[in-house]
């Protein structure tokens, strides 16, 4: 194994991280992940959808 591995390791290190924090700073990070439309509300009775109060076998 090579004397200056962790030497190397470390240099990949400060690369990777200037660099995210250089996209960090110019916005250029992850997308917003894309918005869904909210589901159409249901008509009223029909809310839940198991069975619970009120209803019988």
């Amino acid at each position: 194994m090579a004397d200056n591995y962790l030497e190397r390791q470390y240099e990949r290190y400060e690369a990777r991280k200037a660099a995210w924090e250089k996209a960090k700073k110019l916005g250029l990070g992850r997308r917003p992940a894309a918005k869904r439309a909210q589901p159409a509300p249901r008509p009223a009775g029909q809310e839940g959808g198991g069975r619970g109060a009120g209803e019988e076998e």
